[in-house]
């Protein structure tokens, strides 16, 4: 499966998840459940993956993770805040360069409708 039909197939799962959820809950519940809903659909998907960060040729661990990968090629950053800010689109890009990604999805749950939460990050 390629990155857009995976992405395609967790936008899905996602809009499922906040009609069963709704908006106003920790990024935790939001997480737990996508990551259930996701393994259901059969997708491989990793949890709060670390993210080391190189600097000079040294690797440093340094406790940066990602929300979810899934099949190893689309990043998931959860929020659920009243806006996003650009602090969480470098994020995203960080964690895309970091990990040699081409595609995000940063998903934020606080809203009424999930199509005004998502946004695509192409690295």
């Amino acid at each position: 499966m390629d990155v857009e039909e995976v992405a395609h197939k967790v936008i899905g799962v996602a809009l499922k998840v906040h009609t069963a959820l709704g908006p106003g809950l920790l990024e935790s519940s939001y997480k737990e459940l996508l990551y259930y809903k996701l393994n259901e659909e059969g997708l491989f998907v990793e949890k709060e993956k670390p993210i080391p960060i190189m600097s000079e040729g040294i690797r440093l661990d340094c406790g940066y993770r990602m929300d979810l990968l899934i099949e190893k090629q689309l990043v998931i950053e959860i929020k659920a805040v009243e806006t996003l800010h650009p602090i969480h689109l470098a994020q995203m890009l960080t964690y895309l360069r970091t990990g040699g990604f081409h595609l995000g999805l940063l998903i934020n749950f606080n809203v009424l409708m999930l199509k005004d939460g998502i946004r695509r990050v192409i690295c």
